[in-house]
């Protein structure tokens, strides 16, 4: 599927996970024409640095500029809403960060306004794209692992263990009242679902916040800076969004699962793990050693599946770049994600299978969290649609 298009792109925010946006549409075949920031000196400061023709003042110098066809939204949580409204309704495709927005209400908005304007509208669950996540995926497909009978793993982090930490994230006015399961949490909820094709129906959350204040700089951090030491000034932030926590789950079909998630493992620094325990096989995969599938026998030896495109599948092939021996990690993940979101656009048909995940998903997923929220509070099992 070509994924030439014929439009430029703008991407929507400066912080860490805007230039890995426009670094992975280049690399996609891409032509990214600017970037847009909190303010008109770090727009131009962003376009500078990255390379780009345009450092725009607002979002509507980007949703007026009729070179652009697509907008990537990559601000902080609670902007999210009402900045793909205002792109959906510009006509121009768009594709978001995660969460899609702040609650069910705005995101189901959002998918009956990407219905009815017949834009493309996807979110960045990028983890998905692994070629060994699509490889586990298309094994259960296929009935290689049989029937899946439970799911265990975790996604952990190190980047808020300290009370000196500090981000947007940890305040619920700015990231919403989940914080370690809607920011990571949620990449693995989305995958599970992904690569087994069934979808949760019920969870039981046990949620902790570690740090009930937090030392906030007067000045701003980045996600992911690496800065440990205290700042010279600070002020104390009452936190209420969880540093960690556990979920139970049940899927639709039968299957059981759990999943353990914190911001607060020290070494971790982005470790995602699942094990999906089929009637004939098992599969396990790490984030830290992507290019690796563990496949578990019961009456024969254990096999280790090295990414490798000629003994893969199709589905795990397409989103391939390199013949085995040259490994593909995170950075990967978004070109390969952008080439089917674009390649989508470009086929024209719009009645195909979605190859990315698409604004429904995106619903789904907060569902999901406001379920794990409710269950915390509850404490009980919440059952859902």
């Amino acid at each position: 599927m070509s994924a030439y298009n014929d439009f430029g792109i703008a991407v929507v925010g400066t912080g860490f996970i805007g230039p890995v946006h426009v670094e992975a549409l280049r690399r996609a075949g891409q032509h990214v024409v600017g970037i847009v920031g909190s303010t008109p000196e770090k727009s131009r400061q962003a376009a500078a640095s990255l390379g780009l023709e345009t450092g725009y003042a607002d979002l509507d110098e980007v949703l007026s500029d009729r070179r652009i066809g697509a907008v990537h939204l990559t601000t902080p949580n609670h902007l999210h809403f009402e900045q793909a409204t205002r792109v959906l309704r510009a006509g121009k495709h768009v594709l978001c960060e995660k969460p899609l927005a702040m609650n069910s209400h705005e995101t189901a908005q959002l998918v009956s306004l990407a219905l009815e304007t017949g834009v493309v509208a996807g979110v960045a669950y990028n983890i998905r794209f692994y070629p060994l996540c699509h490889e586990a995926a298309a094994r259960i497909r296929d009935r290689t692992v049989g029937q899946v009978l439970h799911v265990t793993g975790s996604y952990v982090q190190d980047w808020l263990l300290k009370q000196t930490d500090f981000n947007w994230r940890v305040q619920a006015s700015e990231g919403g009242e989940l914080r370690a399961v809607a920011d990571i949490g949620t990449h693995w909820l989305d995958l599970l679902q992904f690569i087994t094709g069934d979808r949760i129906v019920a969870v039981c959350a046990d949620l902790h916040t570690v740090h009930a204040t937090r030392l906030a700089p007067t000045g701003g951090v980045e996600t992911f800076s690496g800065k440990s030491r205290p700042p010279v000034s600070t002020r104390q932030i009452p936190v209420t969004t969880e540093d960690c926590g556990s979920v139970m789950l049940r899927f639709q079909n039968g299957a059981r699962g759990s999943l353990w998630v914190s911001q607060v493992t020290a070494g971790r620094k982005n470790c995602l793990r699942f094990e999906i325990a089929g009637s004939d096989q098992a599969l396990a995969w790490n984030s830290e050693q992507p290019n690796e599938l563990w496949i578990g026998h019961r009456d024969q030896a254990n096999e280790l599946l090295i990414r490798d495109p000629a003994l893969m599948s199709q589905s795990a092939r397409f989103i391939c770049s390199y013949p085995g021996g040259h490994n593909e990690g995170f950075s990967d993940t978004f070109k390969q994600l952008f080439r089917a979101f674009y390649g989508y656009i470009s086929a024209g048909d719009f009645s195909l299978p979605v190859p990315f995940p698409t604004f429904s998903d995106g619903h789904q997923e907060v569902v999901l969290c406001e379920a794990i929220l409710r269950s915390h509070r509850e404490r009980r099992w919440i059952e859902f649609g």
